[in-house]
């Protein structure tokens, strides 16, 4: 009887150690038919495709030739990575819903090709972003050269955040280099390297074509670049890009408030009346700190969403686009005087003497305000308090 029971122990075990091979054997070929289906897939569904160049491109109306070599490859380049970036260029095409036709109107104001609405997309996305350098804003503006050309650029307002005044700010530039040079093309190539580096190369290599010149791996990228998105932009479904006009992002329908006097709460204000804060910052990106300091004399346009306004009493107070500050509720906000207290940040080599005469204010108040030892010199990055700014 045991080695009956042995018997059926042993067939039960080949049995079940059979049934698990088969089961094995059907899965590993599952798996393999599978595998082979899907490589069979990416074979046949699959496809990059290079893309075909025209003969030659023009940038504000200036042709550029792609018979040399290099420049064929250089705008092959830019033109493969701009198609092959698809979020990127999908992202592109939606905000210049929202950018471009301020960016358009002010370029033909001031006489400046439209091509060079493609490069604000080069530099920025049409977004606020800041470089390693410290360019800042939609046109990628430096501290220094945003000042030279008319931008108001401090703690509290940063123009190069602002898109009609920093587009302004560009063509100013673009004239000043046009001026010099003679060529649009040149004229983009000094927006990268600056006007005396083109200059310099040109007098080096007695050569005054962009696409001869001999520049640094960037500059001698960027106008391709600039071309490449225009060239997607301009014809998206013939690069596969397909965005519904209702996809794209819309320029806002904005009521203006003229700031004349200061603020000293913009999150009260916008609490206050039909908006919030994030939606100021938003339509504000200048503003740089939650208040505003407005010397005597000078005011600011403050974008205030117009679905918040015409929803709410201040809509009656609207007169052709336009709200006044003394029209809204400011009890508690708004102050004829400019704002007490303010934070500075030293910046390097700046002195209390300096920083005194920026503020209009007496170098002792600012030595008491902070416990300063004046004998000692200030530290950059360090943050002093200014009291009370006095009016002139």
């Amino acid at each position: 009887m045991e080695l009956l029971i042995r018997k059926k122990h042993q067939l039960l075990v080949g049995f079940s150690l059979l049934i698990f091979g088969l089961s094995l054997g059907l899965f590993i070929q599952a798996s393999d038919t599978e595998d082979q289906k899907a490589k069979q897939g990416f074979e046949q569904a699959y496809h990059v495709y290079s893309i075909e160049l025209p003969a030659s491109l023009t940038f504000a109306n200036e042709k550029i030739s792609l018979q040399d070599p290099d420049v064929l490859e250089r705008y092959d380049r830019e033109l493969l990575t701009n198609v092959y970036y698809q979020s990127q260029m999908l992202l592109y095409i939606k905000r210049a819903g929202r950018f471009f036709p301020t960016i358009e109107r002010i370029l033909k104001e001031q006489q400046i090709p439209q091509d060079f609405k493609y490069l604000a997309v080069a530099e920025s996305g049409l977004q606020l972003v800041v470089s390693p350098a410290g360019a800042a804003g939609y046109w990628q503006f430096l501290d220094k050269t945003g000042k030279h050309y008319g931008l108001e650029v401090n703690e509290e307002v940063d123009e190069r955040y602002h898109l009609e005044k920093s587009t302004l700010a560009a063509c100013a530039y673009f004239k000043d280099a046009y001026d010099k040079f003679g060529s649009w093309a040149l004229v983009a190539a000094s927006y990268n390297m600056g006007i005396e580096g083109v200059r310099r190369q040109m007098n080096t290599q007695h050569l005054n074509t962009y696409e001869d010149l001999y520049l640094n791996t960037e500059t001698s990228r960027y106008l391709f670049r600039i071309l490449a998105i225009k060239e997607v932009m301009e014809n998206p479904e013939k690069y596969g890009f397909h965005v519904p006009f209702n996809q794209r992002y819309k320029e806002p329908e904005t009521v203006t408030l003229l700031a004349d006097i200061s603020i000293s709460s913009l999150v009260e204000l916008a609490h206050d009346n039909a908006s919030n804060y994030k939606l100021i910052k938003w339509y504000n990106p200048w503003l740089r700190k939650p208040f505003l300091n407005v010397s005597p004399g000078k005011s600011y346009a403050i974008k205030w969403p117009a679905s918040k306004v015409f929803g709410s009493p201040l809509a009656n107070k609207i007169s052709n686009g336009f709200l006044k500050l003394s029209d809204m509720q400011t009890d508690s906000i708004a102050k004829t005087d400019v704002i007490g207290v303010i934070t500075h940040q030293v910046m390097p080599g700046e002195n209390i003497e300096r920083i005194a005469r920026k503020y209009r204010i007496g170098k002792e108040a600012i030595i008491e305000a902070n416990q300063l030892n004046p004998a000692l010199p200030l530290k950059p990055n360090q943050l002093l308090i200014i009291q009370k700014v006095e009016d002139d």
